[in-house]
């Protein structure tokens, strides 16, 4: 049977959606949000050790702007219509514009680039209603989005790292890379920017992978309308493939918004704009781990990593204790006391929880818990601290395994 991330979304209170919110605005319950927290912070702390800055910034601006950026004219079919509040505001379809206008907030020079701007921000795609389905196509999207500003010939070091960040992001997400894309130009308009500009930008972009040694195709009519792109595809377990993660570079948008630095000579030089997201939307990502992972995440974003189950009631203050011990720890813990042990080990199972924690008679009397794994194994009953650590070791090594370590 298909793999479905709508059907397992909904019975692992990942996310849901309702008609009064609208079509392609789905909600995420506590469970997914939970993972998404621990994503997002896994991926803004890999991106601050690799020398990116995060900013925030608002989800609306002037129609002038993206008239400006050249969205107005190529992608105004995917926008909503503007709000006339005296000026007109517009929902915005991408982050670019406004990390352009933080670069030309303050003065730069060459010390300081490359300039790598951060965020995972909100953005609006006035998507068909037939097209839309759970979070693989949305309207309101959340994107891990990066904006790199650096002279030409820092281009091919920056596209490399981006690279081995993205490979990185997907090893210990549990994603699997099928093929990287370069996405060109097809014939006809609705490009912006020079011959020569593309022409530049399609040659780093070939250098840069021919570095890494990573075989790719070219295909034409892919390209974003300001320049080429690397897309990276990566494939869920019934071999369909996802476009997740993107490197576009991007001479259009500095020219356009009148980007400069000072140079070593201390003259005026223009930025290239890197495009740069490691894992694509929040949405689609989560669509592609339900489907990858069956909906059992590895330990680390598991939005439960242990159920804590008393055999009897008189089990039920160690149960809450050991709990309490573990969430001290930093782990996501919940008690489950509804029904016999048999049930409650059975809704665990179905809810993909990596741990359940047993505490019967003997557990209790020696501060003990007997785990067991959501794969089927039985480990032998150990002391409380060492059973938290156990987890603990697990989920900070971001591993896609249950117990390594354990026998």
């Amino acid at each position: 049977m298909t793999i479905d991330h709508r059907r397992l979304g909904r019975e692992l209170d990942i996310f849901d959606a309702d008609p009064l919110i609208g079509a392609g605005l789905p909600y995420w319950l506590p469970a997914g949000a939970a993972a998404r927290h621990e994503v997002e912070s896994y991926l803004r702390e890999l991106e601050r050790r690799a020398g990116y800055q995060h900013v925030y910034s608002p989800v609306l601006g002037k129609r002038r702007l993206y008239e400006l950026s050249g969205h107005w004219d190529h992608f105004a079919q995917d926008m909503f219509p503007p709000m006339d509040l005296g000026d007109d505001l517009v929902l915005r379809p991408a982050l670019c514009p406004h990390h352009a206008l933080i670069f030309k907030a303050r003065a730069r020079s060459y010390r300081d680039l490359p300039l790598r701007l951060a965020e995972i921000g909100g953005m609006y795609r006035a998507e068909r209603s037939g097209v839309l389905g759970g979070l693989s196509r949305v309207r309101a999207i959340w994107l891990n989005d990066a904006h790199i500003f650096c002279p030409v010939d820092q281009i091919g070091r920056e596209v490399a790292a981006v690279l081995r960040l993205m490979r990185r992001a997907h090893a210990a997400l549990g994603l699997r890379v099928s093929s990287y894309q370069l996405s060109l130009r097809g014939p006809g308009a609705g490009y912006a920017g020079a011959d020569a500009a593309w022409e530049q930008a399609e040659g780093l972009l070939r250098e840069a992978l021919d570095a890494a040694e990573v075989p790719y195709a070219a295909v034409a009519g892919e390209a974003a309308f300001y320049g080429p792109k690397i897309d990276v595809q990566l494939a869920d377990p019934a071999g369909r493939e996802w476009t997740v993660s993107t490197i576009q570079i991007d001479f259009h948008q500095p020219a356009r918004f009148g980007l400069s630095y000072t140079d070593a000579s201390g003259a005026a030089a223009e930025p290239v704009m890197l495009h740069r997201s490691l894992v694509g939307s929040m949405e689609r990502l989560f669509a592609a781990l339900l489907e990858t992972h069956g909906g059992a995440f590895p330990v680390w974003f598991s939005p439960v990593q242990i159920a804590v189950l008393p055999v009897g009631a008189d089990q039920r203050a160690a149960a809450e204790d050991f709990a309490g011990d573990a969430t001290e720890a930093g782990l996501r813990v919940q008690v489950d006391t509804e029904g016999s042990l048999g049930a409650r080990i059975r809704h665990a199972a179905g809810r993909k929880i990596p741990y359940l924690a047993v505490i019967g008679p003997r557990e209790q009397a020696g501060r003990m818990v007997a785990l067991r794994l959501r794969d089927g194994r039985r480990l032998p009953p150990r002391a409380q601290p060492e059973a938290i650590a156990l987890v603990a070791a697990v989920a900070a090594a971001r591993s896609t395994e249950l117990a390594p370590s354990a026998g």
